[in-house]
């Protein structure tokens, strides 16, 4: 996958966050903070996958990677928690769980070191 192409799959999750945040139930204190929480974590992938397209070094990538790795986690916690809460129903977050998983896979082999090979000595 090339970086235009993640970044507009992360613009994506990102609006998917956003409509699923917008489809809770209720206005209650706890649906309002794990919420934003959400919204949060989840808009934050698509921002730090585009500040690492514009690593200044290799390193740097790797470090705006990590971010990503650990947003997109992150944002799979808190849909946990709404399901587990009963303020979101699983079947209304399954696609964005498998898109958060895949987002997530991606990410961690873009900053696993490459392995070596075998030994030419």
């Amino acid at each position: 996958m090339n970086t235009e192409e993640m970044k507009q799959r992360t613009r994506c999750f990102a609006l998917s966050v956003i409509q699923l945040v917008r489809s809770l139930p209720g206005r209650g204190q706890d649906v309002q903070v794990l919420g934003r929480q959400l919204l949060r974590a989840g808009t934050s992938v698509g921002v730090n996958c585009r500040a690492a397209c514009r690593a200044r070094s290799p390193a740097d990538f790797i470090a705006k990677m990590g971010i990503v790795e650990e947003e997109t986690d992150e944002t799979m916690y808190w849909m946990e928690l709404l399901v587990e809460a009963g303020l979101l129903r699983p079947e209304n977050t399954i696609d964005l769980m498998k898109e958060a998983d895949e987002i997530l896979a991606i990410t961690v082999v873009s900053i696993r070191p490459p392995e070596e090979g075998p030994d030419e000595h």
